[in-house]
């Protein structure tokens, strides 16, 4: 069975019964409310139903792993037709790491990357231009990170997944970000409701000025206006 089978069943098990499963660190909700120092995220006003899936905590070996995709419970935007796609895992793991990209009008993945063992934790990322993947505009895609600590059984695979859209900014939007730093741009992409750029912006000007507590406290509120606790608290430590 090809590795784009055994997730799509793996899915349905895990979808299934827990169709509107969160991560036990996670809270859903259609409101979002602006956290103190940080971003207030505008989420597209579409009606989309909620479709963030959390890894949740699950025996990896002796550790127990928590694994949650940066995404908002609802299709977020992105202005970039090769965005970067982000997650946060919560400890080592001798385990293989996956991540795949699908279109559900489309036979294949457009994505099938395995980015290796995840031998530290916190917030992860992969680019999809490094990748050599492109989003097409108005097509709603579904990412996945997997975790597979045993191949033989594939059951055990922990799988959170996200949803993404790509939109071409207006000319407006594009001019504003065009004279802005990561950290403003951050904001700019928060309050116009454009998820992925917004979290891509505040987290390359943390890896510009990995040492600023700010720009980490002000990523934490991001991910807790939409119910990511778990990444948030590793940015608070």
């Amino acid at each position: 069975m090809n590795p784009v089978t055994t997730l799509a069943l793996l899915l349905t098990l895990i979808l299934a019964p827990f169709s509107t499963l969160v991560s036990a660190q996670e809270t859903t909700g259609s409101s979002v409310q602006k956290s103190g120092g940080g971003f207030t995220y505008s989420p597209p006003l579409r009606g989309a139903p909620a479709s963030r899936v959390g890894g949740g905590s699950r025996g990896v070996g002796e550790t127990t792993l928590e694994l949650s995709v940066l995404a908002p419970d609802h299709t977020g935007l992105t202005t970039k037709s090769q965005p970067t796609l982000y997650w946060y895992i919560s400890k080592p793991a001798n385990a293989r790491l996956d991540v795949t990209v699908i279109n559900d009008e489309a036979i294949d993945p457009i994505l099938e990357n395995v980015v290796g063992t995840p031998k530290s934790a916190g917030i992860q990322q992969l680019d999809l231009a490094t990748a050599g993947t492109k989003l097409e505009p108005g097509i709603e895609y579904r990412w996945f990170v997997s975790v597979t600590p045993d191949e033989e059984q594939r059951s055990n695979d922990v799988i959170a997944s996200g949803t993404i859209q790509y939109d071409p900014p207006d000319a407006d939007l594009e001019s504003r970000i065009a004279k802005a730093d990561h950290q403003t741009m951050a904001s700019i992409y928060a309050e116009n409701g454009v998820w992925y750029d917004a979290i891509d912006s505040i987290s390359r000007a943390i890896q510009q000025n990995p040492g600023d507590a700010t720009l980490r406290a002000q990523r934490a509120a991001l991910l807790e206006q939409v119910g990511l606790t778990a990444a948030a608290d590793y940015d608070k430590r």
